[in-house]
């Protein structure tokens, strides 16, 4: 099936900006703290152990769900490549548009985040800007080295018919035999858990808004994968572990230590406006001891 790029025109546009200002606006509006300000280390005093029983149970239920789908990927994979889902308007754009808001749109989300929080002085927007980019840069990496060693074929390559074909190391050669996990998958389940787990930090009741957004979003694009014939509904779940972990651990490992290194290199950087339409970078390097 091939993949034609589109303008971003129209209703494409108002939808990707929607989107956005849907998840930015209440962080803008609770990110109220200056960067001069010491950042928040309230919760270090009182953080959890690091992995507990909420995640051993939800690691649980994802590897039940990734075996379970296995018996169901041929049957799921040929229900969404049928001609009436296929000629369907509705799912073609907006399967199109959650792909390219998750990759790339991650990163610049992300990115342009981090650089407003950093030049207007908005801490937990910077701190949400990174922490997010950084949680899907780690899923994305763990999510590369599975796809290699796995060597899955991608269902395109059999219309959808042979999803038990594994050339273990494939991966690393070949695209199409690098379905298992989704990466566009785990890259938006990531952000989703970053950005939920970041805003409950200082906006608790933030989770029953921003939560089910960012999941339903994250979702959304793991059915476009399969929708588009590029993954297996297995991918999907499994990518959908490793995002959601990644997001988590990521946001609770730099609260829970808000001294280390790389967000002090990252956090303690500023841009200010040069006066001539430009900006001046600043930072202060941590200590080596």
């Amino acid at each position: 099936m091939r993949n034609q790029s589109r303008p971003f025109y129209g209703r494409r546009a108002a939808l990707i900006l929607s989107l956005v200002a849907t998840v930015v606006q209440p962080v803008i509006a609770g990110a109220q703290t200056p960067a001069t300000v010491a950042r928040d280390t309230t919760h270090a005093q009182t953080q959890a152990p690091f992995f507990t029983l909420k995640d051993a149970v939800l690691a649980g239920a994802f590897a039940v769900g990734t075996v379970a789908m296995f018996p169901l990927d041929k049957r799921l994979a040929i229900h969404l490549q049928n001609p009436g889902a296929q000629a369907n308007k509705f799912f073609k754009d907006w399967s199109h548009n959650v792909e390219v808001i998750t990759s790339p749109g991650a990163y610049f989300i992300g990115g342009g985040l981090y650089a407003v929080g950093r030049i207007g002085g908005f801490e937990r927007l910077a701190d949400l800007g990174w922490h997010g980019t950084e949680a899907v840069i780690l899923a994305d990496g763990i999510t590369y080295v599975i796809k290699g060693i796995a060597g899955r074929e991608r269902p395109f390559l059999s219309s959808g018919t042979q999803p038990g074909n594994w050339t273990p190391g494939k991966g690393f050669r070949s695209g199409d035999w690098s379905s298992f996990p989704s990466g566009h998958t785990t890259t938006a389940f990531a952000a989703a858990a970053a950005v939920t787990n970041e805003t409950t930090r200082w906006w608790p009741r933030s989770v029953w808004v921003v939560g089910p957004i960012m999941y339903i979003g994250a979702t959304s694009v793991g059915l476009s994968r399969m929708y588009h014939s590029r993954h297996w509904a297995s991918d999907v779940v499994l990518g959908a572990a490793i995002g959601t972990f990644s997001g988590r651990k990521v946001v609770q490992y730099q609260h829970g230590h808000p001294g280390n290194r790389l967000d002090r290199i990252i956090l303690g950087t500023s841009l200010t406006p040069d006066g001539h339409g430009g900006a001046r970078i600043s930072w202060t390097l941590p200590s080596p001891f």
